[in-house]
């Protein structure tokens, strides 16, 4: 195994969350590792709907912040809501000087939108659902233009190496197979995204699957809230792998959701109908699925013709699948979207691993409880972005300066066999998905431990790390809340009202006792 050295902070990830922290910390050398350049393969990139912020004078982050505590089902950390709507403003702001050319009106205000479960509308978005694209864009124009980060694409993260509880190095492979090439680091931050992938249904990038998660898990860090998962309601069902989004902002223009018989079903269900929170909506587009109602998304009524031109990447996505939303329906499913869970972290980005940081989807700041706010999620990524960097730059010496890192992959290795990686995942869709139950929890730990006794991967051994994490959470927590529905504990039981805290050698030793039950 090659062994190397650097001076330089490394960062695990090319999206927004790592692209605005590398820019953070400039001129302090970064060394940014990803499968793909950035933007390619982010989550970020692929955000329709915006960033939610309280930018209109009506409005305040003392509201924004209780929407999220509201949506988050009683497990948010109200000191977090806190810190991450009061720097909302700055975000925003700071983005529109770098040019983000957010929709505005004829008198230079910003135009927003309303999503679910927001009382207001404060959802700053970009030519309709153009958002995530858009930002990424004019961050990546802002990272060429930096001089102190180095770019090292076509590289996978395999494992984080830790020593008497600090993290001091990361193990990658190139994407497409080699020997593994450790990196010591002063420091770490882990910015690679979520764990979508993990399932066959998902809105996220393909590479997208627990890997960075896991890696941390595998390290020791503390894994916090990894039961819940976030399933969108309106991806569009075309049978393409990731699903393409329908964004909610759809819906905040009053589209409706409708069955096979042009009959709306959300509005028995909840009093804010299709703009309910997510967990519910998603729920209720799964049953019309799984009864064979067949659920659409009607924009007819609400945008007309306009929805082609207002949202651009929904009516392209539909071109591509035959479908006309402006003669007819949307066909949609719920899909694994976003993961509340990941590495723990504090008020500063820290992980439980002295050294190691952690911002994005792949962090669970105590933000998003139980059911992430809509377009919380670039907000949050932006915000502790900046609050790693910082943190960073306080806890780690700079160097004076810092020589790229020179990495010549040599063959070798093993990748993940696409037959594991796809079993995977239909064991997640089948048993730890929108509905669970313990017996489907405990068939599919044990489904997990077989997988992983028969593929030596490394890369694949991240992915069953963070997917024994999620099962073993689901596992453990016995109600229904938010992202999380137990259909044998349905009720919302008050003591559970907390974040859950697992470690993966917890989460294993749960793994044997199902494994050794299943097939006793």
């Amino acid at each position: 195994m090659t062994r190397l050295r650097t001076e330089r902070v490394v960062i695990i990830g090319a999206g927004l969350g790592a692209i605005s922290a590398a820019l953070a910390l400039a001129p302090r050398p970064v060394l940014m590792i990803a499968p793909e350049p950035p933007g390619q393969g982010a989550s970020s990139a692929w955000a329709q709907g915006g960033v939610a912020a309280a930018m209109d004078a009506a409005d305040s982050p003392q509201a924004h912040a209780a929407d999220t505590v509201a949506a988050g089902a009683g497990t948010v950390d109200a000191a977090i809501a806190d810190l991450v709507t009061r720097a909302a403003r700055e975000h925003i702001v700071e983005l529109t000087g770098l040019g983000t050319p957010f929709d505005r009106d004829a008198r230079g205000g910003y135009v927003l939108s309303r999503e679910a479960a927001h009382g207001a509308a404060r959802v700053v978005r970009v030519k309709g659902d153009q958002a995530g694209r858009q930002i990424m864009d004019t961050l990546i124009a802002a990272l060429a233009r930096c001089p102190s980060v180095q770019v090292l694409p076509g590289a996978l993260l395999t494992g984080i190496e830790a020593s008497h509880g600090r993290a001091t190095a990361v193990v990658i492979e190139s994407a497409a197979g080699s020997a593994p090439v450790t990196i010591e680091a002063p420091a770490i931050l882990l910015a690679g995204g979520g764990s979508g992938g993990l399932w066959l249904h998902t809105t996220n990038p393909p590479r997208i699957r627990g890997q960075v998660i896991g890696a941390a898990a595998r390290a020791g860090a503390m894994i916090a809230d990894a039961e819940f998962v976030q399933f969108h309601p309106t991806a569009i069902a075309t049978g393409e792998d990731p699903l393409p989004l329908a964004t909610e902002a759809l819906r905040g223009e009053g589209a409706w959701l409708v069955n096979d018989a042009g009959e709306r079903f959300m509005t028995a269900l909840h009093a804010q109908a299709e703009l309910a929170p997510r967990d519910i909506v998603a729920r209720a587009v799964f049953a019309e699925r799984q009864a064979g109602r067949n659920p659409a998304l009607d924009t007819r009524n609400s945008l007309g013709a306009s929805v082609v031109e207002t949202f651009p990447a929904v009516a392209e996505a539909c071109a591509r699948a035959g479908i006309d939303p402006v003669a007819g329906t949307i066909p949609v499913a719920a899909a694994a979207h976003y993961h509340m869970g990941g590495v723990e972290t504090d008020a500063r980005g820290r992980s439980s691993l002295a050294g190691l940081w952690a911002c994005g989807e792949a962090a669970s700041t105590g933000l998003h409880g139980a059911n992430r706010l809509a377009s919380n999620g670039l907000l949050e990524a932006l915000v502790f972005a900046r609050l790693c960097a910082e943190d960073i730059m306080r806890e780690t010496d700079a160097p004076d300066g810092a020589s790229d890192v020179d990495i010549a992959f040599a063959p070798g290795g093993r990748s993940s066999a696409p037959e594991s990686v796809a079993a995977l995942r239909r064991l997640m869709t089948d048993h730890v998905a929108v509905l669970r139950d313990a017996s489907g929890l405990r068939r599919a730990l044990a489904g997990i431990a077989a997988l992983e006794a028969a593929e030596p991967a490394p890369a694949f051994r991240t992915m069953t790390a963070t997917a024994t994490l999620v099962a073993a959470a689901a596992l453990a927590r016995t109600e229904s809340r938010g992202g999380h529905c137990r259909t044998d504990h349905p009720e919302t039981d008050p003591a559970q009202a907390r974040r859950s805290r697992l470690t993966l050698g917890e989460a294993l030793t749960i793994r044997a006792e199902c494994a050794a039950t299943e097939t006793a």
